[in-house]
C-alpha cells in the first residue's frame, strides 16, 4: 500500500474492511498479507481499502486496536464489583489467561512483536491498545477495592502489573511458543489460585 499518509478515513464499509483484513493476517502474517487478498476477503475495492486505509501498517494496527477494545470492553462488562476483591480478581485472573490463549490473540501478538523492531510505531500502539489497556482497567477496580477498605494499595499501576505477571506464570510462555496447544483448566485453576493468593497476601487488608 502507498504509504503517502496516515489518516484512517471512516465510512459505510469500514467495519467490512477489518473482519476481512482479520481473517488474511491471521492466516498470512503481515507481510504475507496482500492487497488483493484482503479486498476480496472483505467483498471490496481495492479503491476503497486504499479510502480506508493508504497504509497496511494502519490497518494492521487498527485491527488490533479493534481486537483488544472488544476483547476488554466484553471482559470489563462481567465484572461485579459487588463481589469481594478476591473472588474478582479471581474472575480477571481466567479472562486474561482466556484472552491470552485464543488463537487469534497469541498470533496477533507474535505479529506484533515481529513488525514492532522494523515499525515501531506497530509496538507503541499494540503496547497501548494491550498491555496499558489492561493495566488501567485493573486499576479501576483495585481502586475500587482500596475505597471499601478490602485492598491496600500505594502504587496501583505496579500492582496491576504484578497481577498481569502473576497470571501469566508459563501459561504465556506455553501460548507463545507451543502453537495452538491448549491450557487445561486444572493449569488455569493453579495459576489464578496461585495469583490471586500471593496477591491478597501482598495487599488484602
Amino acid at each position: 500500500m502507498p504509504d503517502d499518509s496516515q489518516e484512517i478515513k471512516r465510512g459505510r464499509k469500514f467495519e467490512q474492511v477489518l473482519e476481512g483484513a482479520r481473517e488474511i493476517f491471521l492466516k498470512d502474517g503481515f507481510d504475507g498479507a496482500s492487497v488483493d487478498d484482503i479486498a476480496k476477503a472483505a467483498g471490496v475495492s481495492k479503491a476503497t481499502l486504499y479510502s480506508y486505509f493508504p497504509d497496511k501498517r494502519l490497518l494492521f494496527m487498527e485491527v488490533a486496536r479493534n481486537e483488544c477494545a472488544v476483547q476488554a470492553d466484553t471482559a470489563t462488562a462481567k465484572v461485579n464489583v459487588s463481589l469481594p476483591a478476591r473472588d474478582v480478581l479471581r474472575f480477571a485472573g481466567y479472562e486474561m489467561i482466556n484472552i491470552m490463549s485464543q488463537t487469534f490473540n497469541t498470533r496477533m501478538y507474535r505479529m506484533c512483536m515481529a513488525e514492532s523492531e522494523r515499525f515501531p510505531e506497530v509496538g507503541r500502539q499494540f503496547y497501548d491498545c494491550g498491555p496499558a489497556l489492561v493495566r488501567s482497567r485493573i486499576v479501576y477496580f483495585l481502586k475500587q477495592y482500596v475505597e471499601r477498605g478490602e485492598l491496600k494499595i500505594q502504587d496501583f499501576e505496579l500492582a496491576a502489573d504484578q497481577f498481569q505477571a502473576l497470571c501469566k506464570v508459563e501459561l504465556m510462555d506455553r501460548v507463545m511458543f507451543l502453537h495452538d496447544v491448549p491450557v487445561a483448566e486444572a493449569d488455569k485453576a493453579r495459576v489464578v489460585d496461585g495469583a490471586v493468593e500471593m496477591f491478597m497476601a501482598r495487599y488484602g487488608v
